[in-house]
C-alpha cells in the first residue's frame, strides 16, 4: 500500500478550484429530525442473518477501532483526494451496517481478492459479453468521451435510454440497472470488498485513481483483474475515496454546495450513486424554488447518510488527527455548470 499509494497529491490539488465564497456550505448534522425509511431489501437481508442494524455497525466499528494499519490505509486513501478520511470510513460503516456484515480481519478481504484472479467468468448478458454489447451502434455517441467516467457515464445514460427494459434488434433487456445486468456474474446487488463497490463503479473511476496514484487502469475485458481491485484493501480504498471526491466536486462545480463538511452528505451519495445527475436535480429545483419566492433547499441525507451523521463521534475519534478542511476541487473533466 504505502508503495503504491506514496504519491504527491499535487495532482489532485492541481485541479481547478472552485472558489469557497461562491458556494454556499452544508453544516454538519442531519436535515431529518427522524431517520428516513430503510428499503426493505436491507431490512430483509439483515433478517435473514438474524442480526440487527446496531450489531452491524458495532461489528464494522470494532474492526476499524481495532486495525491501526486499516485506519493508516484510510488515510493514505484519503489525503490523493485531499478528503478528510471520515468520509472514507463513513462510506464503509454505512455500507456494512446496511448491506453486509463486515469479515472480521481485514486479512479476509486480501484472501479473497486473490480467489478471483483464479476465477472464470465473465462481464456479460445472455451470451453476449459487455466488450461486444459497447461496439453496438447506439454507443457510437460516446465516441467522443474523454476519460472514463464520462465514457462509463455515456454508456449508462445509452443503455438507460436504448435498451433498459426494452426490445432492441430482437433481443429483450431486463429493466434495471447496466451495473446488475453486465457487470454481477454471481448474483443480483452484487457488491464486494471493505468498500462494497460494485464492478462498474470501479471502471468509472480508475481513470481518476490512475491520474491521482498511478495504479494501473482497469480494463472491463479484465473481470477477475477488477474483482481483485474490488476486494484488495490497497486498492480498493483508493476508489472509495475517489468516488467520494467525485461527489464533493460535482455538487460544488454544477449545484453551488460545499458537502465537505457534512460526511452523512457524501455517505448518501456513496450509497446512491449518480452525484452529477442528483446534483443537477437539486439546482434545478432551487432554480425553481426561488422564483417562486422560496428559500433554495439543501442537500439532505437519506437513512443511510442519517445514520453516519448519528454516528460521527465514533467514527470521528478514529481519527482524532484529521480533522481537515478539504479544498473544492473539480476532477479531471469536470461537468460544466
Amino acid at each position: 500500500m504505502g508503495k503504491l499509494l506514496n504519491v504527491s497529491i499535487g495532482l489532485v490539488l492541481a485541479w481547478a478550484v472552485v472558489p469557497a465564497q461562491a458556494l454556499t456550505p452544508v453544516p454538519p448534522g442531519n436535515r431529518h429530525a427522524e431517520q428516513p425509511p430503510v428499503p426493505a431489501g436491507s431490512a430483509s437481508r439483515t433478517d435473514a442473518l438474524k442480526t440487527t442494524y446496531e450489531r452491524k455497525y458495532q461489528k464494522v466499528l470494532r474492526l476499524l477501532e481495532s486495525d491501526g494499519s486499516l485506519r493508516r490505509k484510510i488515510e493514505d486513501a484519503a489525503a490523493h483526494f485531499d478528503i478528510d478520511p471520515l468520509h472514507v470510513a463513513a462510506a464503509i460503516v454505512g455500507e456494512h451496517t446496511y448491506n453486509v456484515d463486515a469479515y472480521d480481519r481485514l486479512q479476509t478481504y486480501y484472501v479473497k481478492a486473490v480467489s478471483y484472479l483464479n476465477s472464470d467468468f465473465s462481464f456479460s448478458y445472455d451470451g453476449e459479453s459487455i466488450d461486444s454489447f459497447i461496439a453496438r451502434p447506439e454507443f457510437g455517441v460516446c465516441a467522443g468521451a474523454v476519460g472514463s467516467y464520462d465514457v462509463w457515464t455515456c454508456r449508462e445514460r445509452v443503455w438507460t435510454s436504448v435498451f433498459r427494459g426494452k426490445t432492441v434488434g430482437g433481443k429483450s433487456f431486463p429493466a434495471d440497472r447496466l451495473s446488475a445486468v453486465f457487470f454481477q456474474p454471481f448474483y443480483a446487488g452484487q457488491t464486494f470488498g471493505i468498500g462494497q463497490l460494485n464492478p462498474l463503479t470501479a471502471l468509472t473511476m480508475t481513470d481518476v485513481v490512475h491520474e491521482a496514484t498511478r495504479l494501473p487502469r482497469l480494463d472491463h475485458r479484465n473481470p477477475q483483474e477488477v474483482y481483485r481491485t474490488i476486494m484488495d484493501p490497497d486498492l480498493t480504498l483508493t476508489y472509495v475515496a475517489a468516488t467520494i471526491r467525485k461527489a464533493i466536486d460535482a455538487y460544488a462545480s454544477i449545484a453551488d454546495y460545499d458537502i465537505s463538511s457534512n460526511p452523512g452528505i457524501t455517505a448518501t451519495l456513496y450509497n446512491v450513486g449518480d452525484p452529477e445527475g442528483r446534483a443537477r436535480a437539486l439546482k434545478a429545483e432551487n432554480r425553481a424554488r426561488t422564483a417562486d419566492g422560496q428559500q433554495p433547499r439543501l442537500p439532505e441525507e437519506n437513512y443511510y447518510g442519517w445514520m453516519v451523521n448519528e454516528k460521527l463521534p465514533d467514527l470521528r475519534a478514529l481519527f482524532p488527527e484529521t480533522d481537515r478542511a478539504p479544498s473544492i476541487a473539480g476532477v479531471p473533466n469536470a461537468p460544466d455548470r
